[in-house]
């Protein structure tokens, strides 16, 4: 069997480790200056009463508009405006929105964790620019959208099990549509612009590690964020994963998949899935990326010296992978 019964200890190593002067951040980066302001774009866009207060909303916040819409000449573009008309004034919509308002109405939990975020990354890359913050309400159309100016939270996305409508996706990824879950899921996103990769490089192992420093990344900029919500794995789901480390790495092993490049069998373990059944019907998917993380850790562990701009600049997935000594025994 994958899962054996965890006693209490080990439920209390995997969750009691995180004490509150490990999250605290050293001086030399608490003290770089970075302040957010969210903007709550639904707001003045559910009280619009006219065609024209919608094209007046759209001019008044062009970036959003361009970025979040996908159009370039949106202000003049009456098909997007009566579009968005019908949403901002369809009554089951408006009834989401107040759910959203209701769940968000204070936000500064999400404004401490993205100024955290923004400060590690800001001592890290000192170039990185802070990006306008926005919130919005589209229907359940669009749930994020990171880019190197404008970040937009689909609040509505993230209500959680009491809103009226939800995701139209699978119970394994609805569960990771949480409030907990959106700031990790957008550093996730932005780790994006600065995790180097080499594209002609396929093997399961080479995505494998890419997606480990994504996860490295998130976990650097995001201190004492549990790993269940940087992965979206339940809790219980990394307690076993972590009891049965050794068994699941020693199913890459002898199966000879480290090196395998066939997008069908590397997505059974990168791409979405509810389960792994390869290696036990009740292990989660995206195993791969989980291991990916690993190795990630245990070679910046060996390798204290290395930076993470250093580590998300390197496309040599072997070098990770051989440094990291990464090589757990099975129970």
């Amino acid at each position: 069997m994958y899962y054996r019964i965890l006693i209490l200890a080990t439920l209390l190593l995997v969750f009691g480790c995180n004490k509150k002067k490990d999250c605290e951040l050293p001086s030399e980066i608490a003290d770089i200056p970075v302040e957010v302001k969210i903007e709550r774009l639904e707001k003045p866009f559910f009280n619009v009463s006219s065609k024209e207060d919608v094209a007046r909303f759209l001019k008044e916040n062009p970036l959003f508009a361009e970025r979040f819409f996908q159009g370039s000449r949106i202000n003049s573009d009456s098909a997007l405006i009566n579009s968005l008309y019908g949403l901002a004034t369809n009554k089951e919509l408006k009834k989401l929105e107040g759910e959203a308002e209701k769940k968000f109405e204070d936000m500064k939990p999400e404004q401490e964790k993205l100024e955290t975020a923004f400060k590690v990354i800001k001592y890290y890359y000192p170039q990185f620019q802070v990006p306008e913050v926005k919130t919005f309400v589209s229907g359940l159309s669009r749930d994020l959208l990171v880019s190197d100016s404008l970040m937009v939270f689909g609040i509505d996305f993230f209500i959680g099990k009491d809103a009226s409508y939800r995701p139209d996706v699978y119970d394994y990824i609805l569960d990771r549509y949480e409030r907990t879950s959106m700031v990790p899921a957008a550093m996730l996103l932005l780790s994006n612009r600065f995790n180097k990769t080499n594209f002609l490089e396929r093997s399961l192992l080479a995505e494998m590690i890419s997606s480990g420093k994504a996860y490295y990344f998130v976990q650097t900029v995001m201190p004492c964020t549990p790993d269940s919500t940087i992965i979206g794995y339940s809790k219980q789901q990394i307690a076993d994963v972590q009891h049965n480390e050794g068994k699941i790495w020693a199913h890459f092993i002898e199966k000879s998949l480290l090196y395998e490049k066939s997008p069908f069998k590397v997505n059974k373990y990168i791409g979405e899935r509810p389960n792994t059944p390869e290696i036990d019907p009740t292990a989660p998917g995206r195993l791969g990326t989980w291991v990916g993380w690993q190795i990630v850790r245990k070679y910046m562990e060996r390798n204290p010296e290395v930076t993470l701009p250093q580590l998300m600049a390197e496309t040599d997935f072997q070098k990770i992978f051989n440094e990291s000594k990464y090589k757990p025994q099975k129970k």
